[in-house]
């Protein structure tokens, strides 16, 4: 019996691969149905290293020609685990086609979240470059989930290029959504951290034109921030990221801006203590 959560171990991986041999062999006898039984049954786990292992596995089978149409459909299905399983597949199989594969994920990201953003994670290490051009395209859109999803993955930029995350997020920084607040908060928490002296120019300018609900979406972020130099000041003094921040937050405190010294003196109780 497969195991509902957790990583998959010899002994699963090779029940798992005795079962595909089984559909497999069902698929070369054209015994469709009960292979699809099988494969179904297979993939609606809920275990997520089970979908991305079979459906890895799936581009195994010798005739794609059969199993393409299969997975195809899968994206579709009404259990989550099979459309999951099916996302694996196609990022496998376009592995090598980011751009095949961004477009499966621009019609499939609603659908199955998790594996969509775990995907997207990926290719913003395979393919950086590829990312900032079809990420900016995304943070247009009139959808708010993909608003939102154009900032996964972005933090495996924040060290080699701080300055394009600062620039996506300024053209983001009003948007009303919650889920894309969200994002904003968390990409600029990760970045601020990896390049401080970068960050916080481009914050206290936004700050300086910020309306209130700006402010709090900065507020957020810089809390957390400002928690961490507490924590960390007392062992860890010499680090650029604290030294700067601690820093940037006295003379916020000082600003001639009324939303940027306000913001320095909240922050300063935090770091002050």
């Amino acid at each position: 019996m497969l195991n509902k959560i957790g990583r998959l171990d010899s002994e699963a991986t090779k029940e798992i691969d005795n079962i595909l041999h089984e559909v497999f062999e069902l698929l070369d006898e054209d015994k469709k149905e009960k292979a699809l039984k099988k494969l179904y049954n297979l993939s609606k786990t809920p275990n997520y290293f089970i979908r991305e292992y079979v459906g890895k596995k799936l581009l195994d089978y010798e005739d794609q020609r059969k199993m393409f149409p299969i997975t195809k459909k899968m994206l579709k299905h009404k259990m989550y685990g099979i459309r999951a399983t099916a996302l694996f597949y196609m990022y496998n199989r376009y592995m090598q086609e980011p751009e095949k594969m961004l477009e499966i994920l621009g019609e499939t990201f609603e659908d199955i979240p998790w594996e969509a953003e775990s995907i997207i994670n990926e290719m913003w290490k395979k393919y950086p470059e590829l990312m900032k051009q079809r990420m900016k395209e995304w943070v247009k859109s009139d959808n708010e989930k993909k608003r939102a999803i154009s900032f996964h993955g972005m933090e495996n930029i924040a060290k080699s290029d701080p300055n394009y995350i600062m620039e996506f997020i300024s053209d983001a920084i009003d948007d009303e959504t919650i889920e894309v607040q969200k994002k904003i908060t968390h990409i600029l928490t990760q970045v601020a951290r990896s390049n401080p002296i970068i960050v916080y120019p481009y914050i206290r300018e936004w700050l300086a034109k910020a309306d209130d609900k700006r402010i709090k979406t900065i507020w957020v972020s810089m809390k957390k921030l400002a928690n961490i130099v507490n924590q960390r000041s007392k062992r860890d003094k010499e680090h650029d990221f604290v030294l700067l921040t601690d820093q940037t937050i006295r003379d916020w405190k000082n600003d001639e801006n009324k939303n940027v010294s306000h913001m320095g003196r909240k922050l300063f109780r935090i770091i002050g203590k």
